[in-house]
């Protein structure tokens, strides 16, 4: 399932042996610091480290391609509106309309940002058990219902999903077949509120079979964590980079601000 992002976590790299709470939050910074460019120069220098990252964690290509085939396939569009809709100077005339070379270099910008980010995040959670990264995240000190939101999101999206193919066979079972009409319409309709009603009841059921185990809003684990000095130069190293990125980036912005001083 696309979805399941953790599918890989048991491929054996430097990166799944980083101890997730140094990993998660030595790469959280590199993805902050990563947001904040402004120059194309330190983007691609950002995305051959994202990309570099990937390789190191030994994650297939097809698997990580799938996700990053819809995330091109959404940032494609800044390519066609951006140069035509930037406030500024245009440069060329493309059928009538003005197409402004820095609007296609802040799309280009966006663009080489979030996958670099999106990649990054594969390396994040690819590597380890999703799980395991959600628990990491508790020991870093992040609030322990987002944590458990995100966790039990991430978990029941399968369950719904299974829901609609159960659903969906049994639609099929009964002659049910898709067409441009009044009445699918209204089939569709039923079936996106049948799901609705039952993945609410669904959760009422798991809720109240947690509390009669004895869940008090805390999450629990027998998942322990050990780092030793590999893990914290990992971390630096990462962090590192991260700042290089911004020292770069400031330097280079700084310097395109004085050529168009001057």
């Amino acid at each position: 399932m696309a979805l399941d992002i953790d599918r890989y976590a048991h491929v054996e790299s430097s990166v799944q042996r980083w101890d997730p709470r140094f990993k998660i939050f030595s790469l959280g910074i590199l993805i902050l610091c990563i947001s904040l460019l402004k120059t194309l120069p330190m983007a691609a220098a950002a995305l051959a480290i994202a990309a570099l990252m990937l390789v190191v964690t030994g994650l297939p290509y097809h698997f990580i391609s799938h996700g990053l085939n819809w995330v091109i396939l959404f940032l494609l569009p800044f390519f066609l509106v951006m140069p035509f809709t930037y406030p500024g100077e245009t440069s060329i005339h493309i059928l009538g309309l003005g197409f402004a070379l820095e609007g296609l270099r802040l799309a280009s910008l966006i663009f080489i940002k979030a996958v670099a980010i999106v990649m990054t995040s594969y390396a994040i959670f690819g590597s380890a058990r999703f799980d395991v990264s959600m628990i990491a995240l508790q020991r870093l000190k992040c609030p322990t219902a987002l944590v458990q939101m995100l966790l039990f999101t991430y978990r029941y999206i399968f369950v719904f999903m299974e829901e609609m193919k159960r659903m969906n066979t049994a639609m099929r079972v009964r002659g049910f077949v898709l067409r441009s009409n009044l009445y699918t319409l209204k089939v569709l309709g039923n079936f996106i509120g049948s799901l609705l009603v039952r993945s609410f009841e669904r959760t009422e059921r798991v809720y109240k079979a947690m509390l009669s185990k004895g869940y008090n809003g805390q999450f629990h684990t027998l998942v322990t964590f050990s780092a030793g000095a590999k893990d914290l130069v990992k971390a630096v190293l990462v962090i590192a980079l991260a700042a290089g990125l911004v020292a770069g980036d400031l330097g280079g912005w700084f310097t395109q601000a004085a050529e168009g001083w001057y």
